[in-house]
């Protein structure tokens, strides 16, 4: 009897060693996207490594529900996609964004598209720490996905107005890393939509938004992703600021204690 318990103990270690196929294999296929970015962007195909990046950020969004639904959530899958997050949307838009725009800077843009990947890096980091003591409807600081996502678009932005080789845009996305990079590292909080399950009824307006929606991004696709992700970073300022004039004290004029 205590050989067959023994021997199943055994069985247990040798499945816990394992690791889960499908999630893992998505994360996988967002952090080739990442990868395969940076090889573009070194060979000048900024359209093409912005689109990879985009499309590591809907695989990012689909690996960690797909590991809910089916059961297969694990603490390796979750330091995978961190590590995959960082080359994908860390790295991978700080090497675009250099090569694309900052480079005419030398070391300050460089040191800009740094500053970018280091605060990606820290986002991810306090983001694994805080994950259990932070509410889940609220992100404390921009999410790193949110932040690449905004980088690409405004990079197919340029080239879809025609503007991809001009000299402004250089000072302009200069202030955009500064600006993302803060927002990473702040705790300006942002929306998660972890709680918006699709899987539970919803008001049928909601439907006939996202319908409208879908025309809209399918009418014009650059500039309706643009506007969605720049809506989303703009968003987390003018929240949290509400938020905290709503949790300020109500305090009486001084004229009127003064007639009292």
């Amino acid at each position: 009897m205590e050989d067959e318990y023994n021997g199943e103990d055994r069985m247990r270690k040798k499945v816990r060693k394992g690791v889960y196929i499908l999630p893992n294999l998505i994360t996988s296929a967002s952090l080739f996207g990442g990868f395969y970015a940076i090889v573009a962007s070194f060979d000048g195909n900024f359209e093409r490594a912005a689109v990879a990046i985009l499309v590591s950020a809907i695989l990012d969004g689909l690996d960690g529900r797909i590991a809910r639904l089916t059961g297969t959530s694990s603490k390796f899958g979750v330091e995978y996609d961190s590590l995959a997050d960082l080359v994908a949307f860390g790295l991978a838009p700080g090497i675009l964004i250099f090569t694309w725009a900052l480079r005419p800077f030398g070391r300050y843009g460089w040191l800009a598209a740094f500053l970018y990947v280091v605060c990606g890096a820290l986002r991810l980091a306090r983001f694994n720490v805080q994950v259990t003591t932070i509410e889940s409807k609220r992100f404390n600081g921009l999410p790193i996905p949110a932040a690449a996502f905004l980088v690409t678009t405004t990079v197919l932005l340029f080239f879809h107005i025609g503007k991809g080789e001009e000299m402004i845009k250089h000072i302009t996305v200069l202030i955009l890393i500064y600006l993302l990079a803060f927002l990473m590292i702040s705790n300006v909080k942002f929306y998660s939509f972890k709680e918006l399950d699709m899987r539970q009824r919803k008001p049928f307006r909601l439907l006939v938004g996202l319908i409208f929606l879908l025309i809209a991004i399918a009418a014009e696709p650059v500039l309706m992703l643009f506007a969605l992700s720049l809506g989303y970073v703009a968003s987390g300022p003018v929240t949290t600021y509400l938020d905290s004039r709503k949790k300020l004290p109500f305090k009486i004029p001084y004229e009127q204690i003064k007639r009292k």
